[in-house]
């Protein structure tokens, strides 16, 4: 079947399912059909909420899934998260085109992509009126990546992808709850350490969970790569770890059992948790 005949097909099936629960399936499966992609997840970014997954692949195709985990907080150092909530970029990306330097050597990267099986993965980044989408797309196969000639695709097709799912994400009403749960993460995030470390030593702590390499740390901060080097071997002997995969497991952990209040270290709520227990 060509590409317009599967494309047609997709715009059909998904039109015919706007405003209902087999939207998401029918819309990111036809489209990974459409560029015959490995993996496909419809992961939603509402303005005041931890991450929706309208739908991913089932787990018997896809192996073992983290998205459960994913959306408890480590989604805040994703970077197709980051450029549509964050940088407000939207599009098509392949990750290369958004991943720091030395995101590759990140544990984030190294346990997201290593659990899920992505061997590369593209992003269809889309603005709603409250968050944003993204139609994640995966290859799992060794030596599976993806090709220009696909990405060319996925931009040709993206503007009746983008309407689409404004169509039927837009009219979504807000949850109504009080809190503004995302945006207590992200403060989370930004006072990680902040009970034991110091500012500089915070900064640099947060960089690295973002991914970003000790000369791209540097260059941020002004300061240099050993400089660098030293305020992340002190941040970590103050936090009682000796490794990235420790910090980065401290982090979800810590992420997962804050309670405090906005802004508060969500290590004071851990620590206090592994006392009582």
């Amino acid at each position: 079947m060509d590409a317009l005949t599967t494309f047609s097909r997709v715009v059909s099936e998904a039109t015919s399912l706007l405003g209902e629960s087999g939207f998401a399936a029918a819309l990111g499966n036809g489209i990974r059909e459409l560029i015959e992609a490995d993996d496909v997840s419809l992961i939603r970014y509402p303005d005041a909420d931890p991450p929706v997954i309208e739908y991913t692949l089932p787990p018997k195709r896809r192996g073992k899934t983290t998205l459960d985990r994913y959306v408890k907080g480590p989604f805040l150092l994703d970077p197709f998260y980051r450029a549509a909530q964050v940088d407000e970029r939207f599009g098509v990306f392949r990750l290369r085109a958004l991943a720091p330097s030395g995101f590759k050597e990140s544990e984030y990267f190294r346990t997201w992509y290593h659990e899920c099986g992505f061997q590369d993965e593209c992003g269809l980044l889309i603005e709603l009126d409250s968050g944003s989408l993204n139609l994640a797309l995966g290859m799992t196969g060794s030596s599976r990546r993806f090709s220009k000639r696909q990405v060319d695709r996925l931009e040709t097709v993206f503007p009746a992808v983008e309407a689409l799912v404004r169509r039927h994400w837009n009219p979504l009403a807000p949850s109504g709850e009080p809190a503004d749960l995302r945006a207590r993460l992200h403060e989370a995030l930004g006072a990680f350490g902040s009970s034991v470390l110091t500012r500089r030593e915070q900064q640099v702590i947060e960089l690295v969970l973002l991914g970003n390499s000790t000369r791209l740390v540097a260059e941020k901060l002004g300061i240099s790569g050993e400089t660098v080097k030293l305020h992340r071997k002190h941040a970590y002997a103050k936090l009682d770890i000796s490794s990235q995969a420790e910090l980065f497991y401290l982090f979800v952990d810590a992420l997962a059992s804050h309670q405090g209040d906005s802004g508060a270290d969500p290590l004071t709520s851990y620590h206090h948790q592994g006392t009582r227990s």
